[in-house]
């Protein structure tokens, strides 16, 4: 099982709320299908909103910064073995429960990371990402699936990491 952790980055907008929400929804199908455990939103702000949001879904809330280290905040909170990392509006495409069970499923203990396809990222981060599957990646990005353990050890990731990419897209909402 995984936990989901999905980052706000303004948790005062109206929009980032509708925009976790249509993440939230994705998830729901993970749950029944007996794959996601349990999410974490993680935000750099109190907002009541999101308070609202994650008492009414039986998500946790932790408000930290961005970046490496509001991921492994996050991960501290969550309950499974394996965490994915969201952001809020990110919709997981058609078969991603299938493939995250049967990654998780049959990783061995050295597989540490998976990344999932970005399509909507801009070319630059298309190409970081594509170099980062040769020379290696530091700290866990918006996508990756990461062993809860390796994400608590640090948010940085040293040695490097070479992420596995996993066949699932994430779309915008």
């Amino acid at each position: 099982m995984i936990s989901a952790l999905i980052h706000v980055a303004k948790p005062g907008d109206p929009a980032a709320v509708d925009a976790l929400a249509d993440t939230l929804a994705t998830l729901v199908a993970g749950v029944a299908a007996g794959v996601v455990g349990d999410a974490v939103i993680v935000a750099p702000a109190q907002s009541t909103a999101l308070d609202t949001v994650a008492e009414a879904t039986g998500a946790k809330f932790v408000i930290h910064g961005r970046g490496a280290t509001a991921w492994a905040a996050a991960a501290r909170e969550a309950r499974r073995d394996w965490v994915l990392c969201l952001e809020a509006g990110d919709i997981l495409a058609e078969g991603w429960i299938r493939v995250l069970d049967r990654f998780i499923g049959t990783a061995r203990p050295e597989v540490v990371l998976g990344r999932l396809r970005r399509p909507h990222a801009g070319l630059p981060s298309r190409i970081a990402a594509r170099g980062e599957t040769v020379i290696g990646t530091r700290s866990p990005r918006v996508g990756d699936l990461v062993r809860r353990e390796r994400l608590l050890a640090g948010p940085v990731f040293t040695p490097r990491l070479r992420p596995r990419l996993v066949p699932a897209r994430i779309d915008r909402a």
